[in-house]
């Protein structure tokens, strides 16, 4: 009963979130147009526009951030070795905020470009409701969706646009069995886009014998192993 008068006062927050971010799910549906004229070496190329845009805008601070650490590496003064230490700490966070700063920026045209990407490799095409699951998740928030709705495909979207930065993401899941066919079902998607796409199963007792990475031409007589070629962590 409380719930219900307390939503009737000040509204359902999830309905609240959803409308704040129908903007930018209209803009990717606005971009959808433009990508479907792209070739499929111009879609790909997007990867490349998108990583050089993050390493020119953030080329400052990371500079900054290997000069800082060339000095600490250097220091011996327990005073200026604890200062250096604390200014890292604080560069680092700028450039990871600015990182942040950036994927919001280009999340439209990433995603349209995700979706497209999966049209093409999959037959399979990222809706509303998908689109609006990928921004939940860039943004740190829970999304809860229902069997059926296509959460494979919509950790597609941010998984892509996070990677963007190179320092690597991370998609937990169940069981093996899911990470396993999660990686064999959406990795052609990675892959058609410039992005590698891996698997660390746990099930073996030892991550170098249960670590595969997509690789759409390597050949495996075990179907359940389709196109995951092992590597160690």
């Amino acid at each position: 009963m409380f719930k219900n008068l307390l939503k009737k006062v000040v509204g359902d927050p999830s309905e609240k979130f959803i409308k704040q971010i129908q903007p930018i799910v209209d803009e990717i549906n606005r971009l959808e147009p433009e990508m479907k004229r792209l070739s499929d070496e111009a879609l790909r190329d997007q990867t490349d526009i998108f990583r050089q845009k993050i390493r020119e805008e953030t080329a400052p601070l990371r500079q900054e951030l290997e000069n800082l650490r060339g000095m600490l590496e250097k220091a011996d003064d327990p005073s200026e070795i604890d200062r250096l230490k604390r200014q890292i700490e604080r560069v680092d966070e700028d450039l990871r905020q600015l990182e942040e700063d950036i994927l919001m920026e280009i999340l439209p045209r990433a995603f349209a470009v995700v979706r497209e990407a999966a049209v093409r490799t999959l037959g399979m095409r990222h809706y509303d409701v998908q689109l609006i699951g990928g921004i939940v998740l860039h943004k740190g928030k829970i999304a809860e969706m229902k069997t059926g709705e296509g959460k494979t495909l919509v950790a597609t979207l941010p998984l892509y646009l996070n990677a963007l930065t190179g320092r690597g993401v991370h998609l937990v899941t169940p069981n093996d069995y899911l990470s396993k066919y999660g990686v064999q079902w959406m990795g052609p998607i990675y892959h058609f886009l410039g992005v590698s796409a891996a698997v660390i199963q746990s099930g073996t007792g030892d991550p170098d014998k249960g670590s595969f990475i997509y690789d759409p031409d390597f050949p495996n007589e075990d179907d359940r192993f389709r196109n995951l070629r092992p590597i160690t962590r």
